[in-house]
């Protein structure tokens, strides 16, 4: 419910050092006085001074939020609850994730059949003792005999992989390092294929540049050394590629791209043809046009998905085997965008998105639509996992107010039954779920997800919000369960998912709506949807905050930038914040295709007219921000958080508190433990909480 909200108190930042450093680009002069703080925290030591003096501050006044303990034992408390991942079977076993409750990392586990016991195959909580080591991905070998798994150290995107015997447990020999943006495709019980770039120079794991990235095959039992080179492009280094093998292991799908954007080429290998060192490497697609996705392949038919002619997507097929080989549309393109489709049975899956929402349709292999998998309300559901012949798929279901569900299709008769359902700490009935359409500035009109209380929704009246959004790089939005969100609402707030452009919730057209040129497009989305609630009676006048991460942190930055009345609160977390310089660090040059070239005076100018750290509001009165961060965040790096927050506390932008929060041990996002993830839940619902007027019930 409601309440007053606080008055501001005063908060003495750590002083940070300001240098006369200007540019000029394109005629224009650009200071960039907090440069200093670009450099890596882990080697300057002013960096790491300037970190722990401002935690200090912002831990200080964390302490002083009434509401902070009743969060972190609610947030926990939400999600002690067995929760599973989707299964994988090979050969006859089942691989899958659990964890209790509380775990700080999920454990994998294996059943040997379908009826069998499951045991703890790897417990990644047994590898650190502060649980930031997580297993980042694994996958079995076909029969099921081996597993090739990657570990993730402290939230960073490097990946070292290893090989462990299933029925023993035993860890073999093999070991793969400087893996990264990679899957692991094994070819029968050979190897597997990976991806990597060269190892970087000593002291710049985490800040280089990310290019020449390779395809190599490691053969079980051999040293990486040996690893053979399948496929790279030394002479475009800035072309990324990754090699995935059909089910069958006849065909390798190698998937090249520039950047982010849902463009590719694709090559495909005959792995019948292939000898020791020799991979005959066959042009399939190039020009980095359309997004090319393989499905899976049967005998000599391959199965992609495709925006080729298709904004919101269609499944195409092509007979290799043919003289002239040629595309063949076995699913059009539809109303609704697809979000992915896969072979199982004599069956394909497609997902699509229906207004954000998971529809899972199901057809022939020659095109003919059989009836919908009925999911039965409003939700996202994933996996439909396979390959051609299984009996089988599981899949996951889940929504704003029930944690996910895993359960078991039979392919042939239809029949769904539950593999694994939590068993909950609330009633999902108590709250209620509403999908509103808005107008944007330029009458577009943009759907939101309204999450509350039944009793709060029945009685009218406005509750403290929290708006979030995203509106990037061709990714929807759909809904989810969170523990931290749950708690938010539980204390009686109102939770709002925006689906605003430059996602894919309609496919090519929408993206395309809100990147480059358009990417003003997100943030009038963005602050129509805040006006909207405010307007409709949904927020209270001086009770709307605002989260976004990485994309949605610029996003938080920008719109704060630009309408500092609108909001009362914000966490911009992990966000791109530097419009001008994102492109020189680590994996920042992939985002040109989403927000184009700083050393392109087109694009430098429209970058210049929002970057969060070059627009900041010198005199008017801002809302309360909490800017978040890790330390081993090598996707964005901290500095892009370090330079902004110092913009916002040396410029008079009224008696809020602007503050930042720098995890340690913590990277974007990824294999962060429970823990950790329940404590800065904790710190940033108490603090939005406090400026939006949230009253949070008393700590038990």
């Amino acid at each position: 419910m409601a309440a007053t909200p606080v008055t501001a108190q005063t908060v003495t930042y750590p002083e940070t050092r300001s240098e006369p450093l200007t540019e000029t680009i394109f005629g224009e002069e650009i200071a960039d006085p907090y440069r200093w703080l670009e450099n890596d925290v882990r080697n300057d030591p002013e960096v790491a001074a300037w970190v722990e003096a401002q935690n200090e501050v912002t831990d200080a006044y964390l302490e002083t939020l009434p509401g902070r303990d009743w969060f972190k034992e609610r947030i926990g408390s939400l999600l002690d609850y067995e929760r599973f991942g989707i299964p994988k079977k090979a050969g006859s076993r089942y691989f899958y994730t659990r964890n209790s409750g509380l775990q700080n990392q999920s454990p994998l586990y294996v059943q040997d059949s379908l009826d069998s016991e499951r045991r703890v195959l790897i417990d990644p909580n047994e590898w650190a003792a502060d649980g930031a080591t997580a297993l980042a991905g694994w996958t079995p070998s076909p029969d099921g005999s081996k597993l090739a798994y990657s570990v993730q150290d402290g939230g960073t995107d490097w990946r070292i992989i290893k090989v462990m015997d299933v029925a023993t447990g035993e860890e073999l020999s093999d070991e793969i390092r400087w893996a990264k943006f990679t899957g692991i495709s094994w070819l029968g019980e050979e190897g597997f294929f990976y991806s990597r770039f060269p190892e970087p120079e000593e002291g710049q794991d985490f800040q280089a540049l990310n290019y020449n990235q390779a395809v190599y095959f490691h053969r079980l039992g051999t040293p990486q050394s040996a690893d053979e080179l399948v496929y790279s492009t030394p002479d475009k280094p800035k072309e990324g590629h990754g090699l995935y093998v059909s089910e069958d292991g006849r065909w390798g799908f190698i998937i090249s791209s520039l950047g982010t954007d849902s463009a590719s080429e694709v090559r495909v290998v005959d792995m019948n043809k292939r000898s020791e060192g020799n991979w005959p490497v066959r042009e399939l697609v190039t020009g980095y046009e359309n997004a090319w996705y393989p499905i899976e392949t049967i005998g000599d038919t391959l199965y992609f998905q495709t925006n080729q002619a298709a904004p919101k997507y269609r499944i195409v097929s092509i007979d290799m085997s043919a003289a002239t080989p040629e595309w063949k549309v076995m699913v059009p393109e539809a109303d609704q965008p697809i979000g992915g489709a896969s072979v199982v049975g004599d069956k394909m899956v497609v997902s699509y998105l229906k207004d954000a929402t998971t529809r899972a349709a199901v057809y022939d292999l020659q095109g003919n639509a059989l009836p919908d998998i009925a999911l039965g309300e409003l939700g996202t559901a994933g996996g439909f996992g396979g390959k051609p012949g299984d009996n089988e798929t599981f899949y996951t279901f889940t929504s704003f107010n029930r944690p996910g569900s895993i359960y078991r299709l039979d392919m042939a008769t239809g029949e769904t039954t539950p593999f694994a359902t939590p068993e909950l700490t609330f009633n999902p009935d108590d709250y209620v779920t509403e999908q509103k359409f808005f107008n944007s500035k330029d009458g577009t009109r943009v759907p939101m997800f309204i999450v509350r209380r039944k009793d709060i929704a029945e009685s009218g009246k406005p509750s403290p919000t929290l708006l979030y959004g995203y509106g990037g790089f061709d990714i929807s939005l759909t809904p989810s369960f969170s523990a931290s969100r749950m708690a938010w609402m539980e204390a009686g707030g109102t939770y709002v998912l925006a689906n605003i452009r430059g996602g894919g919730e309609y496919g090519k057209d929408w993206h395309n709506g809100g990147r480059l040129d358009n990417k003003q497009n997100v943030f009038d989305d963005f602050i129509a949807a805040g006006e909207y609630l405010k307007a409709n009676g949904y927020t209270p006048e001086d009770g709307l905050a605002i989260q976004g991460g990485s994309n949605g942190g610029l996003l938080v930055g920008a719109v704060v930038n630009q309408r500092p009345d609108l909001f009362d609160a914000g966490n911009a977390a992990v966000g791109v914040m530097d419009m001008l310089r994102f492109d020189r660090w680590t994996a920042g040059r992939y985002w040109v295709d989403d927000y184009g070239y700083p050393d392109r005076e087109a694009d430098f100018k429209v970058l210049r007219a929002y970057s969060p750290y070059h627009n900041v509001q010198e005199g008017a009165d801002y809302p309360a921000l909490m800017v978040t961060t890790a330390d081993t965040d090598d996707r964005v790096v901290p500095g892009h958080s370090f330079k902004y927050t110092a913009a916002i506390q040396a410029a008079d932008l009224g008696d809020k508190p602007h503050l930042i929060r720098v995890e340690t041990r913590a990277g974007h996002g990824a294999g962060k433990p429970t823990d950790k993830a329940i404590e800065e839940g904790a710190d940033v619902l108490s603090f939005l909480g406090k400026w939006t007027g949230l009253e949070v019930p008393a700590s038990e």
